[in-house]
């Protein structure tokens, strides 16, 4: 990072658009901006009161030309994202204007931005701490309502001020602890020993709460796959289409019709669901067709979720029987498939077969039972039912491994209060734990981790 450079980037996607915007951040903002831009008022850029709209011309800084008509945003430090000043150019969509702008302002003093580099900068100028910095990632890639909200909540600060108010609860008794060190010789306790072990155990009661949302925080934030899984003829292409209100997968009579792993993106309580359309398993001599069992073998062995889908207008076949077994170190869902027709699937075999995995009976034609199959699918991924308004979800491996590290040093901690250790070794555990809270917010700053978070953003953020 060089912080004191002035950056810019395009902040809109690729390709057309209706609108498209070039964000330069920096303390030599106005400068370069001035030197491109000039207002139909004819007003100075540096006369723009804050946070407006101002109408002009992008031009050329070489020749005068006029690149474009935009609108000029100005945001003046430290109101602003990065708390730097900030001047966007909305400007139309065309790639071919951003591109001549974005290069104007380099030739003008500014440098391309790194991938994340202006969110890196809210974060190092203290407008953002880094799980918030991480939420604008989340916000940016969610797929579903429930993870939006999710993601704004973090964005808010909300899951800051819990770490803020453990690694505060912690800071306190390591002070207390530390005091008592200092003043040895004098006798003097600041204190106790089951004091502080109480204190350690309604902070680490707290974490172990946070560490349990991880699953379902994953959940949210990454979605789940679910494979469609069953001999040929079953219904799993039907099954897709309805689940998905599309016709994605071509559904025939023909045994064989799917031929590769078809997928589909659906949302059941609030989950990201990747659905996965495979290859009716079975042995064949179809070379096309024994690439696409291949493939549905590996999309079982990536599935979160398997959907075995049976036929219920026939007896079982060996093929559902091999299927089943399976299945059985997966989490996995029995559809009875074909409801709309005379059931000759007896109960009994069915049960035997099941082996205590739930079993849904569906009609991909009359949609009998889809809803039954929704509340089944976001059982199986689900612990507990997703409430975000009111709970915070840890949503990013490095934030529970902070957590865990944090919980193990203070299982220490506690371990060494009861051999009664000496205070500086209590003390060393305990400090680690701050260090490990304070790190998921950026207390404890360690370049690589930073390096590592804000290149998955894109460069314009």
């Amino acid at each position: 990072m060089r912080p004191m450079d002035t950056i810019c980037a395009i902040a809109t996607p690729p390709g057309e658009g209706g609108i498209g915007i070039i964000r330069i951040s920096g303390d030599q903002a106005l400068e370069i901006a001035s030197k491109v831009f000039v207002a139909v008022s004819g007003r100075s850029i540096w006369d723009f009161e804050s946070h407006t709209l101002n109408y002009g011309e992008l031009r050329s800084p070489e020749t005068g030309a006029c690149l474009d008509e935009v609108l000029v945003a100005v945001m003046k430090a430290p109101r602003s994202y990065t708390r730097e000043d900030i001047v966007e150019f909305h400007c139309h969509g065309s790639p071919l204007v951003l591109r001549l702008g974005l290069e104007a302002l380099i030739r003008n003093g500014a440098r391309l931005a790194e991938p994340g580099e202006f969110t890196k900068r809210a974060f190092l100028n203290g407008r953002l701490d880094l799980a918030q910095a991480e939420a604008v990632m989340d916000l940016i890639h969610a797929r579903s309502e429930t993870g939006l909200k999710v993601a704004l909540e973090q964005l808010r600060g909300r899951l800051s001020e819990e770490l803020g108010r453990i690694r505060e609860g912690l800071v306190r008794l390591l002070v207390e602890l530390e005091a008592g060190i200092d003043f040895t010789e004098e006798g003097i306790t600041f204190i106790s020993p089951q004091a502080l072990a109480n204190g350690v155990e309604k902070i680490q009661e707290r974490i172990s709460q946070l560490i349990l949302t991880a699953d379902n925080g994953r959940i949210l934030r990454e979605g789940v796959t679910a494979a469609l899984l069953g001999r040929p003829n079953v219904g799993k292409s039907s099954l897709m289409n309805a689940l998905s209100r599309t016709d994605r997968a071509i559904v025939t009579a023909i045994p064989g019709t799917t031929r590769d792993v078809l997928e589909e993106f659906i949302t059941i309580q609030g989950v990201p669901v990747r659905l996965l359309d495979t290859a009716g398993l079975r042995e064949t001599q179809d070379e096309v067709e024994r690439e696409g069992v291949r493939r549905s073998h590996d999309a079982l062995d990536r599935a979160d979720v398997l959907l075995a889908v049976l036929d219920g207008s026939a007896a079982l076949a060996p093929e559902d029987l091999r299927l089943l077994e399976l299945g059985k170190k997966k989490s996995m869902l029995i559809l009875v498939n074909k409801a709309d027709l005379p059931s000759r699937l007896p109960s009994a075999e069915l049960a035997e077969a099941a082996r205590g995995c739930q079993v849904v009976k569906t009609s991909a034609m009359s949609g009998e039972g889809l809803d039954d199959l929704k509340h089944a699918i976001g059982d199986a991924i689900l612990k507990h039912n997703l409430e975000p308004n009111e709970a915070i979800f840890i949503t990013h491996l490095r934030h529970r491994t902070a957590l865990v590290r944090a919980k193990e040093s203070l299982d220490q901690v506690l371990l060494s209060l009861e051999r009664r250790m000496p205070a500086e070794c209590v003390a060393l555990d305990l400090r680690a734990a701050v260090n490990a809270i304070g790190e998921i917010i950026g207390e404890t700053k360690i370049d690589d981790v930073l390096n590592r978070i804000f290149k998955e953003f894109c460069i314009g953020k």
